[in-house]
């Protein structure tokens, strides 16, 4: 964002431009692991170091809401020691980070379909939630068993239910609607999907959400991804013109019009 000297007319670069809510999609841990001759496993252990690192530098830059994406639907698909070491990673992760959290103000959520977690990871999430629950600072939500189109589906489940007993018209259901029953619908939507370790996809992850989102890659894997890739990714972020559909003037496209 810049703005103009009344007297001189000169361009006032004015602050960086930060966002609200940053998504990462944290990958490549196995492969920085294997680079240093390690199980798997480690790799994982790694990132968590990685969660902490960029957690840290978003409170240092002001941005107020950090997603990950820690397991997703497809990940059960994996090799079964390799869930199981990813589940007690987030187990163990709870049990020594979240007093950490809760100290520092930070409020931790959980999005997913926690159906399939063990009681016991379960009633760990939930005790975390509450104990965190009313911290102002930042928030931290991880994405656990969590897939969009599980996300926007539903959704759809919730508002067809709504629709069935009467307490809406088919009618009313649009996308203003909808987007009340996703995900975490309270916080801003992610202004910043970051996706280390060097595909360019946002693989099933904060589909509805991402809708005018900012994405940026990088090659770097998610374990060596720290304060330093994340400023850069910030700055990436603060040269682009966010538009939302609208011209650079601001004015919006005319009826059957498309922007070169």
């Amino acid at each position: 964002m810049s703005g103009h000297s009344a007297s001189t007319g000169e361009t006032d670069p004015g602050p960086p431009h930060i966002p609200r809510h940053v998504a990462i999609i944290m990958d490549g841990n196995n492969r920085w692991a294997k680079r240093q001759g390690l199980p798997g496993p480690a790799g994982h252990r790694a990132g968590v170091e990685g969660v902490r690192n960029v957690l840290r530098a978003c409170r240092n830059h002001g941005v107020e809401v950090l997603t990950v994406f820690a397991f997703s639907s497809e990940n059960w698909g994996r090799p079964l020691p390799e869930v199981r070491a990813l589940l007690a990673l987030l187990s163990r992760y709870l049990r020594s980070e979240v007093r950490a959290l809760h100290d520092d103000n930070i409020c931790l959520r959980f999005i997913g379909e926690r159906g399939r977690f063990s009681p016991r990871l379960q009633r760990l999430m939930h005790q975390s939630e509450l104990l965190t629950a009313g911290n102002s600072a930042a928030t931290l939500v991880i994405a656990v068993d969590y897939g969009g189109q599980w996300d926007i589906a539903r959704a759809a489940r919730q508002l067809a239910q709504q629709a069935l007993s009467g307490e809406i018209a088919v009618e009313d259901i649009d996308e203003d609607l909808l987007d009340q029953h996703v995900s975490i619908s309270d916080l801003p939507r992610p202004d910043l999907c970051i996706r280390t370790g060097g595909d360019a996809r946002i693989s099933n992850f904060l589909l509805w959400h991402f809708a005018y989102s900012e994405l940026y890659f990088t090659n770097t894997l998610w374990p060596d991804f720290g304060e330093l890739e994340f400023a850069r990714a910030l700055a990436d972020y603060s040269r682009r013109e966010r538009r939302f559909g609208l011209r650079e003037s601001g004015g919006l496209l005319s009826g059957g019009e498309l922007d070169a």
